[in-house]
């Protein structure tokens, strides 16, 4: 019952929020930063109360797939209620909120096999806690990267459309994304090498298609950073390979616990 309660809660937070910033979107209410950051913070501390709950168990903190989807969202909505501080990027809470929200509601009604990690083994949940971090960054990157590509596309073709009115300038879009890419980078390097560290092999056969995936990832993130400082990359050229990129890392890691979990399983 206490599941159950905490995850309408946690729904119905998000909805508010996700109404409140498309009406803040489409100007028909005036601009409420604050209200839109406590909303998120309570529907971020429901969420995690929910997660504490179906988690946590005996064996160890279980990583399936769905939990671990809702894992991440938690963390997706938390880094942007932090980044949103400082940085321009109320926008992405219209697409952040429902994702966390469909997470929540896939943990409740889909199964997948538990995937335990035991409490004391520090050095896999530093490796895991990283790349959840990571996957969330690269989330939050691939959003932007959308934004902006709509942003040039319609202010090419001269449209005065709400999008074009409500984001920051062009400039300030950019420089966001490669912000959200570096710090991205930086945390992924240190998961893929806590990973080498504490994973007795990365690329044994239920781990393989992930190492690789997110190794062919960060190629592609470090080939993006070198190719804006040397050749200033940008617009199109740069919201392509930010999409190329966090989808390889989300096949690598969604698409093989997908198979390994949901479809080997069931085989089997």
């Amino acid at each position: 019952m206490g599941t159950l309660i905490l995850a309408v809660t946690t729904l119905l937070l998000y909805s508010i929020g996700t109404a409140l910033q498309a009406l803040d979107f489409r100007r028909r209410v005036d601009a409420h930063p604050t209200l839109t950051k406590t909303i998120g913070l309570l529907a971020l501390a429901s969420h995690g109360a929910l997660l504490a709950l179906t988690v946590q168990a005996q064996e160890g903190y279980n990583f399936s797939f769905f939990h671990s989807a809702a894992i991440i969202s938690w963390f997706i909505v938390a880094l942007l209620l932090v980044l949103s501080l400082r940085r321009p990027m109320f926008s992405l809470f219209l697409g952040i909120y429902p994702l966390a929200a469909l997470t929540v509601i896939s943990l409740l009604v889909f199964h997948s096999p538990p995937r335990y990690i035991s409490q004391d083994n520090w050095g896999m949940l530093s490796h895991i806690s990283l790349s959840i971090t990571a996957y969330s960054l690269f989330t939050l990157a691939a959003a932007q990267a959308l934004l902006l590509h709509l942003q040039n596309r319609q202010l090419k073709h001269n449209y005065n459309s709400l999008l074009v009115r409500n984001l920051p300038p062009l400039q300030t879009m950019e420089s966001v994304l490669f912000e959200l890419i570096w710090a991205g980078v930086i945390v992924l390097t240190l998961a893929i090498v806590t990973g080498a560290l504490f994973v007795d092999d990365l690329f044994v056969k239920s781990l393989a298609h992930k190492t690789v995936f997110s190794l062919i990832a960060l190629a592609v993130f470090a080939a993006l950073l070198a190719g804006r400082y040397a050749f200033g990359w940008r617009g199109r050229t740069a919201t392509r390979w930010t999409l190329i990129g966090c989808a390889l890392l989300m096949i690598g890691y969604f698409g093989s616990k997908l198979v390994l979990e949901l479809i080997i399983q069931r085989v089997g």
